[in-house]
């Protein structure tokens, strides 16, 4: 067992890679963006020929990047309840096409008094350019070793409906 120090330490470095992850996330956008939700008179989005005449718009998530499996596939379910509940069409059939892909990334730092699930989602047209970034941080409860162990289903369903909320808001700005 580590000496309180040493933890504390360990525990602030984990924080920190944390960060460090999302700040590499944000640097890698190719224009920088309000934070939400500021109103921009930005044109909506073209989706022109991209648009299935029966379905409309449609989202496919890809794979979450950074979660374990168990945590990927809870938060899919609830990514899924919360679209119908907005109206959003998902195509989940692996392949399909859809009108724009959401690239999910995950982080979970924590310590045993508290910690954090970072998300970021970007929606991407058919070439691969970035239309919206969606990204937040949630609170979870302490956990010691694996930070993915204090994450809830509460959690998650809270990330999945802030993240549908907002790309609903986006579809119809």
């Amino acid at each position: 067992m580590l000496p309180i120090s040493s933890q504390k330490s360990f525990s602030f470095l984990r924080a920190m890679a944390g960060l460090l992850l999302l700040s590499v996330l944000a640097a890698c956008q190719s224009s920088p963006q309000p934070p939400s939700p500021i109103a921009t008179t930005a044109p909506s989005p073209s989706i022109a020929g991209q648009v299935d005449e029966e379905q409309g718009v449609t989202f496919a998530f890809e794979p979450f990047t950074g979660a374990p499996g168990n945590i990927a596939d809870e938060l899919s379910e609830f990514i899924g309840e919360e679209a119908r509940k907005q109206g959003i069409t998902l195509v989940r059939r692996v392949g399909a096409s859809a009108s724009y892909r959401v690239n999910g990334f995950l982080a979970a730092t924590g310590q045993p008094s508290n910690g954090t699930v970072f998300y970021v989602f970007d929606i991407v047209d058919g070439s691969g350019k970035r239309l919206k970034r969606i990204s937040g941080t949630e609170a979870t409860g302490g956990a010691s070793g694996d930070p993915w162990q204090s994450v809830s289903s509460g959690t998650l369903s809270r990330i999945a409906n802030r993240s549908m909320v907002e790309i609903k808001a986006w579809l119809n700005r």
